[in-house]
């Protein structure tokens, strides 16, 4: 915990527009049973760790927690951040989650109705909190799927993210921009960011083409920020 907390203000101080923690809860990498912290209790602490950048999980599982209490914890987090939290959602995937933790796994399709159904009630209950969010939270969705997961982009969310090479990145926000067009959607009014890893640092350009907006370097322990500070240089030319 100590070695999370000095990375987020390490980064913060460095001046990145924003920082995401996952939302799983066991590690996808190295020893499936190594230390790991629960998401949105980490971005609370993140919020008065940090002054700068936006925060968020990239992102929530929608079948993780009731869609009325995810809005509350939103709004709460939004306050202690100073309004810079950013709501990424997906349908989730990780079926060790599900299991160990009692949630039923459903299918592909079941997890992407349920995030269908479920945004319109965050939305609805973000409206009714007393006090409200310091404004309002941008919501981020997470995924490729071109059929649904695209369709709910372009009919729900602020801002998309998804993962290259730039190739599939290119095509990805091709066909987003195609539901846009279908369901009357400004494409310009979804913010367009996507992952990169270490080694697509010096090639960043290539996905900013491609139609990102903003890149989200994947970072692990130990936290090493000589990639951030690399990345950083290159953007600010």
């Amino acid at each position: 915990m100590r070695e999370l907390r000095e990375a987020w203000r390490a980064v913060d101080a460095l001046g990145v527009d924003s920082i995401f923690t996952w939302d799983h809860f066991f590690p996808l990498y190295g020893d499936p049973n190594g230390p790991h912290f629960e998401a949105m209790t980490l971005l609370a602490a993140e919020a008065v760790e940090t002054s700068h950048a936006h925060i968020g999980a990239l992102v929530t599982a929608n079948s993780y927690r009731n869609p009325n209490l995810l809005a509350d914890m939103a709004r709460t987090i939004d306050h202690l951040s100073d309004g810079r939290f950013i709501l990424g959602l997906g349908a989730g995937w990780f079926q060790r989650d599900y299991q160990d933790y009692g949630y039923e796994f459903g299918t592909a399709p079941s997890r992407l109705r349920a995030l269908a159904t479920n945004l319109p009630v965050i939305k609805d209950r973000l409206g009714k909190l007393n006090p409200p969010p310091v404004r309002p939270i941008p919501i981020l969705i997470g995924g490729g799927g071109e059929q649904v997961t695209l369709r709910i982009v372009a009919q729900q969310a602020d801002m998309w993210n998804t993962f290259g090479p730039p190739d599939n990145y290119a095509h990805k926000n091709a066909v987003l921009n195609d539901w846009c067009a279908k369901v009357g959607r400004d494409p310009g009014a979804i913010e367009r960011t996507v992952s990169i890893r270490h080694d697509d640092v010096d090639d960043h350009e290539v996905f900013l083409r491609a139609g990102a907006q903003h890149l989200i370097l994947e970072m692990g322990a130990p936290f090493n920020t000589r990639a951030v500070e690399r990345l950083l240089r290159a953007a600010r030319g």
